[in-house]
């Protein structure tokens, strides 16, 4: 089994690049949905943030009020690592699950684990290869306002909030350029498995 970590910051593309490695053939995994499953009600996570942050971060029905957390954490660090503090453990044990599935079904699978955070994360995954799709911090406010509606200071303190573009092409095994085209950033992606699969 191959495990490949793709990252990339907030409206770089980096789920399309994953889409059309799923479609040839790779194990999709999504940290953003185990992220999520690990804070649903009846969790320990969610309790825990409960306790951490108060009830103020719930809805009414006992979910997570996603607006309330992200407000808290994204104007104060000493929150966000607190929050990241509860969550990543989780995230990584749910992960480790996932890619132990994918390798039982298929001992020359090829799993892409999907990680916005991973330069951020205090998870240390066994990658055998990081991937990188990068797009300059204009491009990617620019989409954000445009394709998600964001207001164009918060789109900006949303980059800010992640690593930067340094520390994320830092660390890359593989650079995908996602400025340009969806067609150009599609062909680096066929490239990719092409060398991911080359026997």
């Amino acid at each position: 089994m191959q495990l490949i970590g793709l990252t990339g910051g907030i409206a770089s593309g980096k789920s399309t690049v994953a889409r059309r490695l799923a479609e040839h053939g790779a194990v999709a995994v999504d940290a953003d949905q185990i992220a999520r499953e690990v804070v649903e009600p009846g969790t320990p996570g969610l309790a825990q943030i409960a306790e951490t942050f108060g009830d103020a971060v719930l809805n009414p029905d006992g979910s997570l009020n996603r607006a309330a957390l992200g407000a808290i954490v994204f104007s104060d660090e000493s929150s966000r690592l607190r929050l990241n503090a509860i969550t990543h453990p989780a995230v990584l044990q749910r992960s480790t699950e996932r890619f132990e599935e994918a390798r039982r079904a298929d001992p020359d699978a090829v799993v892409v684990y999907d990680v916005p955070l991973l330069v951020e994360s205090a998870n240390a995954y066994p990658f055998d290869v990081i991937v990188v799709a990068h797009a300059d911090a204009e491009t990617r406010i620019r989409r954000l306002v445009e394709l998600r509606g964001m207001d164009e200071n918060e789109a900006a303190r949303r980059i800010r909030s992640q690593a930067s573009d340094g520390e994320r092409l830092a660390v890359a095994d593989v650079v995908i350029d996602t400025d340009g085209s969806l067609e150009h950033t599609l062909e680096q992606a066929d490239a990719l498995w092409e060398r991911l699969t080359r026997s």
